[in-house]
């Protein structure tokens, strides 16, 4: 009598997309196959608890969050290779889209781990959609640096780019943010969608210091994703790049600033626009004269 030897079949991981505000938007699929894994892998045990609470399902959960993923990533795969199935979810929307599960993920594809994606809403996605700006062609920033200089650095990086921006954003520095995007980008359109799909539900529409100025010193609240308009052609025009100039020192830039900014975004001397602002004597949005 031959002997048979047994060997275990790994489990799947399920990349589950939850709703970023609406519980409504929860998919079918979604509620079948969260009830369906062994256990579930959650960047809030908390909050994962009560959407599986609230959907009558009853599973292990196990977190997955930023400050422990790269540890918890093995012990994962060891279940998976045990057999179990696990589902993989985070606070709201695909996870790893600036959430936790890359990691995870791409530890399973070198594993030859079965990856399943069970597609649920986007708050980049949805941003985007709702903005009125173009979605033939758009780039997902995800958060930019919160150094000053390494942001300023990354949207240099980004300004002569012509498909649509998304970013995500700290309520508290959408403004810093704003202010940096008009040096690097100028007045283009843009918009900013907040608390999207939930009850308190905004999007503000209109140029980058139209957005700032309907913001004025007012704290946001909530979750906020940007969109901006892609660069258009360059401006090789120097009356334009000089007025475009003077709408950068009306939000307070010095003149010598303004000139540089906008010399580097279009390949015009910087000079030439420095000597007109002087020549002008542009008083600031304060009134009072603006230094070089």
């Amino acid at each position: 009598m031959s002997s048979c030897h047994y060997q275990r079949v790994a489990g799947k991981l399920f990349v589950v997309g939850t709703p970023i505000g609406n519980l409504g938007d929860m998919t079918q699929r979604a509620v079948e196959t969260l009830a369906g894994v062994d256990l579930v892998a959650a960047e809030d045990t908390r909050r994962s608890g009560r959407l599986l609470d609230g959907l009558g399902i009853r599973k292990p959960l196990i977190s997955l969050f930023e400050g422990n993923e790269r540890e918890r990533t093995p012990e994962l795969l060891a279940r998976l290779r045990e057999g179990k199935n696990i589902g993989l979810v985070t606070d709201g929307g695909m996870p790893s889209v600036s959430d936790p599960g890359f990691r995870l993920v791409r530890a399973c594809a070198e594993e030859g781990i079965d990856v399943r994606v069970v597609p649920g809403p986007s708050a980049a996605i949805a941003a985007l959609v709702v903005s009125g700006l173009p979605t033939d062609r758009f780039v997902f920033e995800g958060f930019l640096p919160r150094k000053q200089g390494e942001r300023e650095r990354r949207l240099a990086d980004l300004a002569g780019d012509r498909r649509t921006l998304i970013l995500f954003e700290s309520p508290l520095r959408v403004q810093i943010l704003l202010r940096d995007a008009l040096v690097a980008f100028g007045d283009r359109q843009m918009v900013i969608a907040r608390e999207l799909t939930k009850l308190h539900e905004e999007v503000i529409r209109g140029s980058v210091s139209e957005v700032l100025s309907k913001l004025g010193d007012a704290e946001l609240k909530g979750e906020v994703v940007v969109v901006v308009h892609g660069a258009e052609e360059a401006v090789h025009d120097l009356e334009a790049c000089i007025e475009e100039a003077r709408e950068l020192l009306a939000e307070g830039l010095k003149k010598r600033d303004a000139a540089h900014a906008v010399a580097e975004r279009h390949g015009v001397s910087a000079n030439d626009i420095y000597q007109a602002l002087l020549d002008d004597h542009v008083p600031t949005a304060k009134g009072k004269a603006n230094h070089p």
